[in-house]
Parts: structure tokens; C-alpha cells; sequence
């Protein structure tokens, strides 16, 4: 049997599969078409780059379901979890990253791997032979999407995403912005003012509600319907839902004080958070849209601090295809069809960043110990990797199947806790305890299987 491992796509999914595997002392092949072959949201040819925001959401690994992911992926030497907390940015109590940074280092690092290498090709078909990942992720290529769509016999499901704009910190009018974190939350100075914060008043907001829903937007091809995934829709279908939608989402006003007029509490608040290290850009937090360009510009320069903005992203919309994976894809995530290939990432149907990293880590760990004649079973569904994998191959209802983030109700209930009265707190704290006890069994049981190294 050979011991080369082939993935294709060097998303977060694939790197993190490639360097788990690498580790094992497999010979791994990444085959990732940028920048020969380009798509519509990257910039660059380097791996794991990030398109959409440069949030990993909450790190709090004791009542937050992604931090116990992020927990979860550094005890098990995860290399994109490793790469985002070396170029942390400041975020309260999440986890943002220096994106450009972030992806050179991801890249630096496999590329260095003497068991890696990184070929630039497109593959538009399903090899019938070899051990192969598909992690192709959000924006997989139509040819490719055709051939999944052969094998499997169904067409393949599909959302939409949209990117939020990103603006320029200085011409951000900072007589009327100023830098919160809401409940000043951060260990820090510098995490409690992590964040830019511009006021509303109620007829700022009326306006601006009025703009938007009036506002040119991209238009779908013929006979092609709009699905959003709900944690990412574009911020006209929020308004378009109830004009107090924003306000009760990422405008809310709760939890900052103007401190250019403290006894005038905002009617709504417009959140940017920083996207790199230098503090020189800003994305504005939640404002994913599909209006066209000229609409953009227009629509956010009403916004109190942004009259003279200049961006230096403005948002935008793409094709987001997932499989249904409960009906395709066994417990060691392979194609029931072809068990050769494996899938893994935001195509199996689950969402995030971190949560694509996290099937990676399974998918590689899991291709490497069948190549070198193991076996390593999916984890716990009691832990967070376990719970999102036992939901993509299985556990999900398959007519109903959409893109799914990690959170707590994946997880099996906690004896003692069924119907019980304690309060959230308890609850989520319970769930943490356990699962970290029972990842860590888990990797012990299977560490020895793994010729894990040091990062």
C-alpha cells in the first residue's frame, strides 16, 4: 500500500489534514490549484488563507463550544490553531487573527515539512485509486463539483456566503468612533478597547435601515435560489426580516458608553474590529452584503465615523456547495462509494473556520493511521471534534441537512444535568469538564499510533 498521502485543497482543512499526517512521518501531497487557477475571494497563492473574517470566535474553553474546539486542536499540536495564536490580534475574549501573517506562516511551515510537498494543479476528478482528502472547502471548482456530482449520484447542496468590507482605520473620523469592547471584556487594556465602536442615532438608524433595503444588490443567475447559512447572512436580509433586526444583532448598542456623550445612550452601534497587527485595518463586524459596490461605498459612509471611509476590501457574495455528508460519507469520513477518498472541511457540511481545521486534523490523523495499517477511531461524541463529526456522518437529519457550527446542543446531555435546574453556567461548564477529559483519553489512546512531534 502506498504511504503517500494526496489532499486536495491547502484551505485550513487541507493544511491542518497535510500537517497532521506529516507528522506520522507520511509522504503528503497537497495539491492546490491557487494561484494558477484563481476564485473569486482569494488573494493570494498562500495556504490557509482567510477570505471571509479573521475571527475564530470565542476563546473560552470553559462555556463556549469553538473555544473547547480551539482547546481541543492545541492539545492535539494543531498547526492552524498554533499559527493563530502566534499572530493573535487583540478581541476581548475571542480569537482574531492577523490574516496575511497567519497564512505566511501556515505556508512557511508545510512548505519546510520534508515530508510535504505543494503542487499547484487543478484536480477536476475523483481519483479511483490512492489515498486521497477532498478539502476543497467553500469554493470548490465547478469541474470538480460536476465530477462529485456524478459519483454521488445527487446534486450537491449549496449556500451562499458573504464577505464583510474592510476600511482603512485612518479615515475613520474618531471625534465620533471610539474603542470599546462591549462590557469592556478582556484581561487587558488593550483587549478591553479591541474593538471601534460607531453610534446611532434613531433616525441615523431609520435612514440607514431605509438605505439598505433600497440599495442595488447582486442578482443570482436564472433559476439559481439564494440559501444563507443564518451565522453569515448579508446584513439586507437581516433588515429585510424586521427593520429592529439589526439592532437586536450586530448593532446592538448594549454594553459600550459613548465617551464623546456618556449620558446619550446609542439607539444602535455599528461594531469594526481589527484586522491586523499594525491597526491599520478594520472590518466592520457582522456587515456581510451582497449590494453591489457603488451601493456599498454609498450605504456605509452613512454610518457617524465613516463618512470619508476608504476601504480597502468592500464586501461581496459567493457560491458556498456542501455534500450532504450523513448520506454520503462512513464514521471515518471516506466516501461510501469510493472509501479511497476522504472529505473534509466547510464541504462536509460543517461552517467556520476553526470547525474546518478541526475536521482536517480528524481526516488527516485518520488517512495517515489507515495508510500505515492502524486504525483510529472517531473521538467521543462527547468531545467537540467528536460531536461535529458524529453529526456530518450521521447524526444530522439528511433531508434536512445544513452547514453546521459546533455548539452545545451536538453534544450528548450530561448525566446528572437532565432536567435538572442549574444554570447555563454549570451546564456549559459541565459539558467542557467532560469533554476535555475525554479528548485527552482519546489522544493518549491514540498518541502512540500517531509518531506525534513537537511543534
Amino acid at each position: 500500500m502506498s504511504d503517500t498521502l494526496h489532499i486536495v485543497g491547502g484551505g485550513l482543512a487541507g493544511s491542518e489534514a497535510a500537517w497532521q499526517a506529516a507528522r506520522m512521518g507520511l509522504r503528503v501531497v497537497i495539491h492546490e490549484m491557487r494561484p494558477k487557477v484563481g476564485t473569486f475571494a482569494h488573494k493570494t497563492g498562500d495556504l490557509a488563507e482567510m477570505v471571509c473574517s479573521n475571527s475564530f470566535r470565542s476563546d473560552d474553553d470553559e462555556q463556549n463550544a469553538v473555544g473547547l474546539l480551539h482547546w481541543e486542536m492545541r492539545a492535539a499540536g494543531g498547526l492552524i490553531i498554533d499559527s493563530a495564536d502566534r499572530h493573535r490580534l487583540p478581541a476581548g475574549g475571542a480569537l482574531a487573527v492577523d490574516r496575511d501573517p497567519f497564512a505566511a506562516t501556515v505556508t512557511e511551515r508545510l512548505r519546510a515539512h520534508p515530508n510535504i510537498s505543494v503542487t499547484h494543479e487543478e484536480v477536476d476528478a475523483l481519483p479511483s485509486s490512492g489515498s486521497w482528502i477532498f478539502a476543497t472547502g467553500p469554493l470548490t471548482s465547478p469541474a470538480l463539483g460536476a465530477a462529485i456530482r456524478a459519483e454521488t449520484g445527487t446534486d450537491a447542496l449549496a449556500f451562499f456566503d458573504a464577505i464583510a468590507p474592510i476600511v482603512y482605520f485612518d479615515s475613520i473620523d474618531m471625534s465620533k468612533a471610539w474603542m470599546q469592547s462591549r462590557y469592556d471584556k478582556g484581561e487587558t487594556e488593550e483587549e478591553r478597547t479591541a474593538y471601534l465602536n460607531c453610534p446611532m442615532d434613531r433616525e441615523t438608524y431609520e435612514a440607514f435601515i431605509d438605505a439598505l433595503l433600497a440599495a442595488d444588490k447582486t442578482e443570482f443567475h436564472d433559476g439559481e435560489t439564494a440559501s444563507y447559512f443564518d451565522g453569515c447572512l448579508p446584513i439586507e436580509v437581516m433588515a429585510e426580516r424586521g427593520r429592529e433586526t439589526l439592532r437586536h444583532g450586530p448593532m446592538k448598542p448594549v454594553g459600550l458608553t459613548n465617551p464623546h456623550q456618556p449620558d446619550i445612550k446609542a439607539h444602535a452601534v455599528v461594531q469594526l474590529r481589527r484586522d491586523n497587527a499594525f491597526g491599520t485595518l478594520y472590518n466592520i463586524v457582522g456587515f456581510q452584503t451582497k449590494m453591489k459596490y457603488g451601493a456599498q461605498a454609498d450605504v456605509f459612509r452613512m454610518i457617524p465615523g465613516l463618512e470619508n471611509a476608504r476601504f480597502a476590501r468592500l464586501g461581496g457574495i459567493h457560491r458556498n456547495t456542501f455534500i450532504n455528508s450523513p448520506t454520503l460519507l462512513d464514521e471515518q469520513m471516506r466516501l461510501k462509494s469510493r472509501p479511497n477518498i476522504r472529505f473534509a472541511g466547510q464541504i462536509t457540511g460543517v461552517e467556520g473556520y476553526v470547525e474546518s481545521a478541526a475536521m482536517g486534523l480528524l481526516a488527516g490523523r485518520m488517512a495517515a493511521a489507515e495508510l500505515t495499517g492502524k486504525c483510529v477511531a472517531a473521538p467521543p461524541p462527547t468531545t467537540a471534534s467528536g460531536a461535529l463529526v458524529t453529526h456530518i456522518t450521521g447524526g444530522a437529519e439528511a433531508k434536512t441537512f445544513q452547514p453546521m457550527n459546533v455548539n452545545f446542543g451536538l453534544f450528548p446531555p450530561v448525566e446528572g444535568l437532565k432536567g435538572g435546574r442549574r444554570g447555563r453556567r454549570d451546564r456549559y461548564k459541565a459539558y467542557t469538564d467532560r469533554a476535555k477529559t475525554d479528548w485527552t483519553a482519546w489522544l493518549n489512546q491514540t498518541e502512540d499510533k500517531l509518531s506525534a512531534a513537537t511543534l
